[in-house]
């Protein structure tokens, strides 16, 4: 036991803390009831009687030394300058936590620069819109359902002016002011009037793409969205083209991605068909090009449009939509890796 008190004799003298929390660390391994001071008098009554004196003493030195020590550091640390008359009291209290990126911004970004490394660049508009720009420039028809108030929010009618329900909008004020070749993406927020549920909510947000040109072919468009694809949900992605209709392409197809859950070979996710549904695209319809003052008979184009939640919650597998927007902050969190 003598050894082993020379021992910590040796420690106490050598012991050192930069901060508060270290030192405290310090005095409960060495004087707390569960401490190695404690367990040695607790191991006191093994000692020979013939040496109780003399261990005895040390052990009342190495108690003693421990506590000047401890005591010592102490003042060390309340004798120096912390700066706190210069503190701001009005400052965020620390630790200041670090925030991390909205997974739907997370994934926008990257949906952004898998295109922008195809040459695509960024169009911006209003969100606030005509109808010209929303519906008519996009060939809607006068009696199209998305007209109605069920189905879109109006700010005034007569002239009508909307909350717009796709980024499509944007594409129409890109070409009225641009001559091909035109090839832009269009993220945004838009507006539709649903009922709120784990699927769907009356905002939501797209990506849509345009690419104008001379013999631009449905072949293009196909292989710019393998490269998607393939970029977003990795490289062994397969895609599937079904016809489908949109009142601004012609001909018109919804895309699927091959479930990357399973590969392919069926699941619950995928309703265990082997196929997700990841966005609707096709070739601009003439109609679209001569609303917007292109020559049809000289150029064609092709156009795409995904929900970025849609992408999102393939990618992320997130349940419910609503979760997106209610700032539970434990949900954020779970996306810092992300970053």
């Amino acid at each position: 036991m003598l050894a082993k008190i020379e021992q910590l004799l040796q420690e106490v003298e050598n012991i050192t803390a930069s901060n508060a929390d270290e030192l405290e660390a310090l005095r409960i391994k060495y004087l707390s009831k569960k401490g190695v001071i404690n367990a040695l008098m607790a191991d006191f009554r093994n000692v020979p009687a013939e040496q109780k004196k003399e261990v005895g003493m040390k052990l009342n030195e190495l108690k003693n030394r421990a506590q000047e020590r401890i005591a010592e550091l102490k003042d060390a640390f309340d004798s120096k300058d912390t700066g706190a008359a210069e503190l701001d009291l009005t400052r965020t209290a620390y630790p200041i936590e670090l925030g991390t990126r909205h997974p739907l911004n997370i994934v926008r970004n990257e949906i952004i620069d898998i295109f922008g490394r195809m040459g695509f660049t960024i169009a911006d508009g209003p969100e606030v819109e005509d109808d010209w720009h929303v519906f008519s420039s996009m060939n809607f028809a006068e009696d199209h359902p998305a007209r109605d108030m069920q189905d879109t929010f109006f700010i005034e009618s007569h002239p009508d002016i909307i909350l717009r329900t796709h980024t499509s909008s944007v594409q129409s004020r890109v070409m009225e002011v641009s001559q091909p070749p035109i090839r832009v993406i269009c993220p945004g927020r838009v507006y539709r009037n649903e009922a709120i549920s784990y699927r769907a909510h009356c905002f939501f947000h797209q990506v849509e793409g345009l690419y104008i040109d001379k013999n631009v072919s449905f072949t293009d468009l196909k292989q710019v969205l393998l490269q998607f694809a393939q970029e977003m949900f990795g490289p062994e992605t397969k895609i599937r083209l079904r016809p489908s209709y949109f009142p601004f392409t012609e001909p018109s197809a919804e895309m699927d991605i091959s479930c990357d859950i399973c590969g392919g070979k069926g699941c619950a996710f995928c309703k265990y068909t082997g196929w997700v549904e990841i966005l609707g695209c096709g070739m601009v319809d003439p109609a679209v090009l001569e609303a917007n003052g292109i020559d049809s008979k000289v150029y064609t184009g092709y156009a795409f449009g995904m929900g970025v939640e849609r992408i999102t919650n393939l990618k992320y597998k997130v349940k419910d939509l609503r979760m997106f927007s209610e700032n539970d902050t434990r949900f954020l969190k779970e996306f810092e890796s992300a970053n």
